[in-house]
């Protein structure tokens, strides 16, 4: 029995073209990972965070696409000592008790030229104790009110603005500490969705007094597990734990110390609480999720510098991504 062979003209065939087996240079597979970056930065802007995040996974781990998201080696998950921390370089007390000196420095100081401009007041228009005592009792109510109302956001919104406007190292610090969260997220598998850096831009965006500069995240998959009352180990403690602590280890990794990130660790205690951690074991989880986070940024410093230098720039979280795709090394995912 005899083979026939059938060989194919490709003269004969109009349709059939060898332009369809051309390669693609590694510039135009660039282009359609930008391409798709848009595409998440125009599904973000829509509020469609399901979308976006679709995007990202389709694009992840792919030859020319996103091999960074979700990829970060982390360390193995068991209950480390302070001792461990130490020999790693860390120490907690640095880190883990953020108190933010120079917004604080700035305080006292214009609580020291209120006193000053309401003595200079007194004297200039004469103004008599009944006078004086309905002016105090109205900053105070003006105070209240921006308690109870904005929960402090009318004077939070104050001291940053004054902060990022004269203080330097104040609006570096800031910068720094929200790449490292806008990193640490993307590395573990978050999308972040948007990011602000100082309180005024903040409010323009998302017009609330309540709500302060930072790095929001993609994470209702997260929030509908907690709401379910059933929260993986590896959704809550490979994510949320280590994105609580990125902010303060970044800055501890850069100052030696943290200023900003309080309320990073009020939250974190908060969810602990929330999720009905013992003590031991809430210990174990920030242990772990400080060690990750350092090393992490340590292997990652190139990356955490140009995206803090995009960030302060304003780029869109789409062009941020391209920025850490483009400046982490294959050997260190």
């Amino acid at each position: 029995m005899g083979t026939s062979v059938c060989f194919l003209n490709l003269s004969s065939c109009p349709r059939l073209r060898l332009s369809t087996f051309r390669i693609l240079s590694s510039a135009e597979i660039g282009v359609s990972r930008r391409q798709v970056l848009e595409q998440v930065d125009r599904e973000l802007s829509k509020g469609d965070e399901r979308a976006a995040l679709s995007l990202v996974k389709d694009l992840q781990g792919k030859p020319g696409g996103l091999r960074c998201f979700a990829a970060a080696r982390q360390v193995p998950q068991r209950l480390y000592t302070l001792d461990e921390l130490r020999l790693n370089g860390i120490e907690t007390a640095s880190l883990l008790s953020p108190v933010d000196s120079t917004l604080g420095s700035i305080e006292r100081n214009l609580q020291l030229a209120a006193i000053l401009g309401g003595v200079a007041a007194w004297n200039v228009f004469s103004f008599n104790p009944q006078q004086i005592l309905f002016i105090s009792l109205g900053f105070l109510f003006l105070w209240t009110l921006d308690l109870v109302s904005f929960n402090g956001g009318i004077g939070s919104l104050v001291l940053d603005t004054i902060g990022h406007t004269f203080s330097q190292k104040y609006h570096n610090r800031v910068i720094q500490h929200e790449a490292g969260h806008f990193l640490i997220a993307y590395l573990v598998g978050i999308l972040p969705r948007g990011y602000t850096l100082t309180s005024l831009e903040a409010l323009k965006k998302e017009g609330s007094l309540n709500i302060q500069a930072g790095t929001a995240f993609v994470d209702f998959e997260f929030l509908e597990e907690v709401n379910a009352g059933k929260v993986s180990a590896t959704v809550c403690n490979l994510l949320k734990f280590s994105l609580f602590s990125s902010g303060v280890a970044t800055e501890y990794l850069l100052f030696g110390y943290a200023e900003g990130g309080l309320a990073d660790i009020n939250k974190l205690d908060g969810l602990l609480k929330g999720l009905g951690f013992s003590q031991k074991k809430a210990d174990s989880q920030v242990r772990w999720a400080v060690l990750n986070t350092i090393l992490l940024l340590r292997r990652h410093e190139a990356a955490r510098s140009k995206l803090a230098e995009a960030m302060s720039l304003g780029k869109t979280v789409g062009s941020c991504i391209d920025i850490i795709e483009d400046n982490v090394n294959n050997a260190d995912i």
